[in-house]
């Protein structure tokens, strides 16, 4: 199923296949609109209709390294795991706590406490991969969000992911896809 406002990406889609049974709302087409607020007004839509489920994937469509193996892995991990949701993390590639900040061509640290802390003894951090979320349908229209306290993760490679927002983004996917095709 597509959730799109555009009736060129609605054709397009349902030309390969997929389903578009209704176009996204303004209110969720516009760019301060949350994943949760997609999510929920695309059940919402199917409740109407009679169509209930248990759970819900939501896969994004900047998201070029997403594949069944991927989505399988962590279904089943979320439902071994027992989460609310679960969604792909990857690591930052350095750490965090050494993070920079600049103003007028000064930099300073966000965390001063760290300065003198060598990288690799600090705490790995991650962050969100941007690729697919799994949410029991339940806790997440009962939560009003795809993040609880409890939610799990899978952790992917740096070479796994590419969340595509400007165009060097554009340019590291097609390097990693030509890696991976090698």
């Amino acid at each position: 199923m597509v959730s799109t406002d555009d009736d060129e990406i609605a054709e397009i889609s349902n030309n390969y296949g997929a389903k578009v049974p209704f176009l996204r709302s303004s209110e969720t087409s516009n760019d301060y609109a949350t994943t949760y607020q997609v999510l929920e007004e695309v059940l919402l839509e199917y409740q109407k209709n009679g169509m209930t489920f248990d759970y819900i994937c939501c896969i994004y469509p900047c998201a070029p390294f997403v594949n069944g193996e991927k989505l399988k892995l962590a279904f089943d991990t979320m439902l071994g795991g027992d989460f609310d949701s679960l969604f792909p993390t990857v690591g930052f590639g350095f750490p965090i706590q050494r993070a920079l900040r600049l103003s007028n061509q000064k930099i300073s640290f966000f965390s001063p406490e760290y300065a003198l802390t060598r990288s690799q003894d600090l705490e790995k951090s991650y962050h969100d991969a941007g690729q697919f979320y799994w949410a029991k349908v339940s806790s997440l229209l009962e939560q009003k969000s795809l993040i609880t306290n409890n939610t799990g993760s899978i952790v992917f490679s740096e070479l796994e992911v590419q969340d595509i927002d400007i165009e060097t983004d554009w340019t590291l996917a097609e390097l990693k896809y030509k890696m991976f095709c090698k």
